[in-house]
């Protein structure tokens, strides 16, 4: 089986600030992780991320909350997709943006 996108998204809120959303089914877990996913979904606010999910090779399954890293208990795409989208909503409404 190769790898599969399932996910590539690009939603511009305002002229500077944007989400992107990419995930990928791979036939093999990217390690440490235990699933069959890699992907990275991250919100940019003036070029900066401020929120961010992703699995990168060695570190598996984490969230950058402006700059701070800590583990993500990955469980299935919807609730990634759903966990992305609160913390975009909320850092968005504590920041002014909506």
């Amino acid at each position: 089986m190769r790898a599969e996108l399932l996910i590539r998204r690009r939603v511009a809120f305002g002229e500077r600030d944007f989400a992107e959303l990419v995930v990928w089914r791979v036939p093999t877990p990217v390690p440490p992780t235990d699933h069959g996913f890699k992907y990275r979904l991250v919100y940019v606010v003036d070029g900066i991320r401020v929120i961010g999910f992703d699995n990168e090779r060695g570190k598996g399954d984490h969230r950058h909350d402006e700059g701070r890293e800590t583990p993500y208990r990955f469980r299935d795409v919807d609730r990634l997709l759903d966990d992305f989208v609160e913390a975009v909503e909320t850092w968005r409404k504590s920041h002014g943006k909506d």
